[in-house]
Formats: C-alpha cells, structure tokens, sequence
C-alpha cells in the first residue's frame, strides 16, 4: 500500500512539474545523499506511519452482490502517511520555486485522485485523503526531524496522505433459509416411565 501511494505522488508531481530534468526520490534526506545528489529533485520522505484512530471504522460491513448479501469483511484501517518534502537544487531560489509547484501540485486537490491509484488501492471505493503545510502534532516538530537526519534545517513542506490497508479475509455469508420442515416425533409414556 505504501509504494502504491508513492507512486501516485510521483505522478501527481510528473504532471505538474514541467522540467523533466528534475528528479523524484523517496530517500533520506542526510548528508550523504545531498552529498550525492547531482540532478535538481524533489524529495519526499517518508518519515512517520500512524493509524488514524478518530476515523476507525468497526463492524462488519456487508457488500452486497445481486441485491442480497453476500460476503463479509472487517473494514479497512486507515493510515496517516507523513512526507517531508524538500527540494534539492544548486541555488536555493531554485529550490524556493521547485517547493513552490509541488505546494501548487498538492493544493489543486485535496483527495489523491483515483485515476493515479494503482496495485492493492486500485478500484478501492475510499477516497486517500491528502493534506499539505498543516503544521505537525505537537509530538513531532520539522527540527526534531532534521536533528534525526543528522542534516540541516531547509525549507520543507508536510505532505500527509490517509490511506486505507484493507486487512482480514473475507467471509462468505450462509444462504438464507427459505424453508424449514417441522418434525414432530412420537414417544411412547410406558418408554418414558421405564428411563428408556
């Protein structure tokens, strides 16, 4: 589910960013690899996974085929992703104007749209919310970030994706009984009385 959401976040930044010299990477953004990196890029990485507890669904939906129900599930878990986006040039006007289109990119929608979705989030009938620039929950700061990374502080945007990870094995739902026989059995008293 992970690399499906990543691949449609490098679509969405292909289609909008004109410059094909620019390159996408899902890398650590330490010292070393800016050390390495030799072509403009932009830089999404992933740095947080967490479940989206306010929104877990419970229960056991029904999906229903020919009108009648006919299987069950345990409905999918939903999960918050946490891109830290960063652009990667010579100049850091450069960078500024990488950072501004992929903000322009993200902003144009607010739900990954489901043409981009592919492998287990193919055809999947819930919408992967996306968030840009919210500011991080008070027990992770951009600096603390950084700090982990061993790098130094640069202009970043927090891209936050809620995916959907569908989980459990469908269970098939027993026919419905549409008629059912009555029988009545006869005992003899003698029988009763004797124990048998």
């Amino acid at each position: 589910m992970i690399a499906d959401v990543d691949d449609a976040l490098r679509a969405m930044l292909r289609e909008r960013i004109s410059d094909q010299q620019v390159q996408i990477a899902f890398d650590a953004p330490t010292k070393d690899w800016a050390a390495r990196r030799s072509a403009p890029t932009v830089d999404l990485y992933l740095y947080d996974i967490r479940e989206d507890l306010a929104r877990r669904l419970a229960g056991l939906p029904t999906p229903r085929v020919g009108g009648r129900p006919d299987e069950r599930q345990l409905p999918p878990r939903l999960f918050r992703l946490s891109y830290l986006v960063t652009a990667w040039t010579a100049r850091p006007e450069d960078e500024h104007r990488l950072l501004s289109s992929v903000l322009r990119c993200f902003l144009a929608t607010d739900l990954i749209p489901a043409q981009r979705l592919g492998g287990e989030l193919a055809g999947i009938d819930m919408p992967l919310q996306l968030t840009i620039a919210v500011p991080p929950a008070q027990d992770r700061s951009v600096s603390d970030i950084w700090s982990a990374l061993g790098g130094e502080l640069k202009p970043s945007l927090d891209v936050v994706v809620t995916a959907p990870v569908p989980f459990g094995i469908p269970e098939p739902i027993p026919a419905l009984v549409q008629q059912r026989d009555l029988r009545i059995e006869t005992v003899d008293r003698a029988d009763l009385i004797r124990g048998g």
